[in-house]
C-alpha cells in the first residue's frame, strides 16, 4: 500500500509520501537512542510539564487535527472531535499519575526481614525505544494512549503508523517536537510494512507494541519473539452484545446501534455479536432494527451524518464477501446488506443487521470491520455464555441485565478482558484495556499499562551486622 492520504468520501487520492530509506531510518534509530540516554534520567516534573504542552497544543489545534483524520479515514466529524479530546484527557491524566503509578513498592517488613535485608524495594525503570506500530481506525487516540505512557515513564518513542493516515501521523511527531520534548524522543518513521523487521530487529529497539490485524500481530510477535524483545499486541475483537430478560430492552436497543456503528463500524471493540434471550428476542430485534435503519449515511464533514464510508476500499469489498456469503447460507437481512443508493463516489456502505446466523457462515467467526451486525437468538444462559465465548477473540463484552446472579456468572466465564454491564464498553486512562486468545496479550492504559514497558527492578540492601 502506497503511503498516501486517499479521502475515503470520495476516492480521491489527496496527497503521497515518500517513503523513509535505509539512511533515514538509521538516522531515527541513533537520535532516539541518543535521546533515551538522557530522557530516562529527567524527572516525572519535567516530563508532565512536557505532555501538558503537547496537551494544550492539540487542544488548541483540535478542528484542525480532527479534519485531517475525518479526510484520511472518514470518520464522522464529531467523532474526530470527541477523539482528540479523548487524546488531551489521556495526556493530562497521564501527567498527573504517572509518578504515582510507577512509585517504588515494598514488600512487607517481615518478608524484608526473612530475606537478609535492611530494605527492600521494586523500581520501575524505563526499557528504552519502543516501536509503535499502529492502526488507521483510531489514528490519534491509539498513538496517544501508548504515547502518553511511554514518555511518563521515561521511555522514547517511533511510531509507525498505517500507511493510509500520513498527515495524521506526521502530526504527532511534530507535536511532541514543538511541545519541547527533546530531539529524537518520539519520531515519526513514514515507512512501508515491509521495513518493520528491520527496525524491530535493530538492537537499540527494545520492545514494540501493536494495534492491528492477527496477522499484522503474529507477524510482530514472531519477530520480536526471535529477538527476545517484550511486546504488547492489542488484535481483533467479535464482542458479544449479550441481551438478557430482565434488561432495560429501549437502553439496550439504543446502545447496541451505537456500539455497533461508532467509528462506522470500524473498531476492534464494538459490539458487533449481539446474542439474545428468546423471551426478549422479537422486541429486541425490532427496536434494534429500527435503530440501525434510521441512521444516516453521508459524508463524514456534514452535520448529521451517523455514519460515513469506510476507509478504504479493500475494506468494504472484504466486508461484502462476509455478508454475500452469510446470505448464500441461509442469513436474513433485517436491515442494508448493499451499497447504498446515491452514493457514485466512495466506500460506503449501509447499517446492516443479519440474523439467523449459523457456524456454516465466515462472518460467525470471522471479524466484521465495518457496520454489519450479527443477530442470535439464545435460549437460557448457558447458551449465552457459550454463544458470547464461541469465537477466536476475547477483547471485550457487554451484558444487559438487572439480574445478579446473571452478572456473577458472566463475569466468572465470558473470556473477554472487559465486561461492560448495562452500557457500552469504551477505553478510559485509569482502566486497563486488552484481551485475551486471539484478541492479543498485555495491557494498555491505567498503572498495568504504564508499567508494560518499564523494567521492574528488584533492589535490596544487606542488613548491617554488628
Amino acid at each position: 500500500m502506497p503511503i498516501a492520504t486517499v479521502n475515503p468520501t470520495t476516492g480521491q487520492t489527496v496527497r503521497t509520501f515518500d517513503a523513509l530509506g535505509p539512511d533515514g531510518i538509521e538516522q531515527c534509530l541513533a537520535d532516539a537512542e541518543a535521546a533515551f540516554a538522557a530522557y530516562r534520567t529527567t524527572s516525572f516534573a519535567d516530563r508532565a510539564a512536557l505532555l501538558m504542552r503537547a496537551a494544550a497544543l492539540l487542544e488548541e489545534e483540535s478542528e484542525d487535527v480532527a479534519r485531517t483524520m475525518t479526510t484520511e479515514m472518514g470518520k464522522p466529524l464529531g467523532a474526530a472531535r470527541a477523539e482528540a479530546a479523548k487524546c488531551v484527557k489521556a495526556m493530562r491524566w497521564y501527567a498527573a499519575h504517572a509518578e504515582e503509578l510507577l512509585g517504588d513498592e515494598q514488600p512487607a517488613e517481615a518478608d524484608v526481614r526473612d530475606s537478609g535485608a535492611s530494605a527492600v524495594r521494586a523500581h520501575y525503570r524505563p526499557l528504552g525505544v519502543v516501536l509503535a506500530v499502529m492502526p488507521w481506525n483510531f489514528p490519534l487516540w491509539q498513538v496517544v494512549r501508548f504515547a502518553a505512557p511511554a514518555l511518563m515513564a521515561g521511555n522514547v518513542g517511533l511510531l509507525k503508523h498505517a500507511s493510509n493516515v500520513p498527515q495524521t501521523a506526521l502530526y504527532l511527531g511534530e507535536l511532541f517536537r514543538r511541545a519541547g520534548f527533546p530531539h529524537g524522543c518520539f519520531q515519526t518513521l513514514l515507512i512501508e510494512s515491509g521495513a518493520v523487521e528491520r527496525v524491530l530487529r535493530d538492537p537499540r529497539v527494545a520492545a514494540a507494541t501493536l494495534t492491528g490485524s492477527e496477522p499484522a500481530g503474529r507477524a510482530v510477535a514472531s519477530v520480536a519473539g526471535d529477538e527476545v524483545k517484550k511486546t504488547v499486541l492489542e488484535l481483533g475483537g467479535s464482542d458479544p452484545f449479550v441481551v438478557m430478560p430482565s434488561a432495560d430492552l429501549a437502553r439496550a436497543a439504543q446502545t447496541a446501534v451505537t456500539a455497533r456503528v461508532q467509528n462506522n463500524g470500524q473498531s476492534c471493540i464494538a459490539a458487533k455479536r449481539f446474542i439474545v434471550h428468546t423471551d426478549v428476542y422479537e422486541e429486541f430485534a425490532e427496536r434494534f432494527t429500527a435503530g440501525m435503519a434510521a441512521l444516516r449515511v453521508g459524508d463524514p464533514m456534514e452535520d448529521g451524518t451517523d455514519v460515513g464510508p469506510l476507509a478504504t476500499e479493500k475494506g468494504r469489498a472484504d466486508l461484502e464477501e462476509l455478508v454475500d456469503d452469510a446470505v448464500r447460507h441461509g442469513a436474513g437481512v433485517l436491515c442494508g446488506g448493499r451499497r447504498p443508493a446515491g452514493f457514485d463516489r466512495g466506500w460506503f456502505y449501509e447499517p446492516t443487521i443479519l440474523s439467523d446466523v449459523t457456524p456454516a457462515m465466515r462472518v460467525d467467526q470471522e471479524e466484521t470491520f465495518g457496520p454489519v451486525a450479527t443477530l442470535y437468538r439464545v435460549a437460557d444462559l448457558d447458551e449465552a455464555v457459550h454463544r458470547a465465548n464461541h469465537t477466536p477473540f476475547g477483547l471485550s463484552s457487554n451484558v444487559w441485565t438487572r439480574n445478579d446472579s446473571d452478572v456473577e456468572r458472566f463475569v466468572r466465564d465470558m473470556q473477554a478482558g472487559g465486561i461492560f454491564i448495562n452500557g457500552m464498553t469504551a477505553s478510559h486512562p485509569a482502566l486497563p484495556f486488552g484481551g485475551v486468545k486471539r484478541s492479543g496479550y498485555g495491557r494498555e492504559l491505567s498503572g498495568h499499562g504504564i508499567r508494560e514497558f518499564c523494567n521492574i527492578t528488584t533492589v535490596w540492601r544487606a542488613a548491617e551486622h554488628h
